[in-house]
C-alpha cells in the first residue's frame, strides 16, 4: 500500500509528499491506530488503517480499541482501505471517517481482570 500511496501522489505532481509517507506501524509501532501516514495533494495529512483478507468483500475483520478511536477523534482524516481476495484476485476499497459510522461493530473479544 506504500508503493499505491507514492504513486497516487507522484500521478497528481506531487513527488515531495510521496517522499515523506511513513510506514507508521513499522516506525512508530501498532499503537498509533493506522498503518500509513500520507497526505492528501494539499499537504494534509492522510492516516491509513490497511486490512486484508484472502475472502471476499464482505468478510469481517477485525479492528483495535485503537483503531476505533483514531478513526473517531481525526475522522476528516482517517480511511480505511479494504484489501480483499488477496490471493486469488486482489481487489481494494476504501471506508472513510469513523469505522463506527461505516461499519457495524460486533463485540468478540474481552479482557477479564479478576476481581
Amino acid at each position: 500500500m506504500l508503493q499505491f500511496e507514492q504513486a497516487r501522489l507522484i500521478r497528481a505532481g506531487h513527488e515531495s509528499l510521496a517522499a515523506k509517507i511513513e510506514h507508521t506501524s513499522v516506525v512508530r509501532g501498532d499503537h498509533a491506530g493506522f498503518d500509513i501516514l500520507s497526505f492528501e495533494t494539499n499537504g494534509r495529512e492522510r492516516l491509513i488503517e490497511v486490512k486484508t483478507t484472502q475472502y471476499g468483500d464482505r468478510t469481517p475483520f477485525f479492528v483495535t480499541r485503537n483503531e476505533l478511536e483514531v478513526s473517531s477523534t481525526r475522522s476528516d482524516q482517517y480511511r480505511l482501505y479494504r484489501l480483499y481476495e488477496f490471493r486469488r484476485k486482489p481487489a481494494m476499497y476504501e471506508l472513510l471517517g469513523a469505522l463506527g459510522q461505516s461499519c457495524q461493530l460486533l463485540p468478540r473479544t474481552y479482557m477479564a481482570v479478576p476481581a
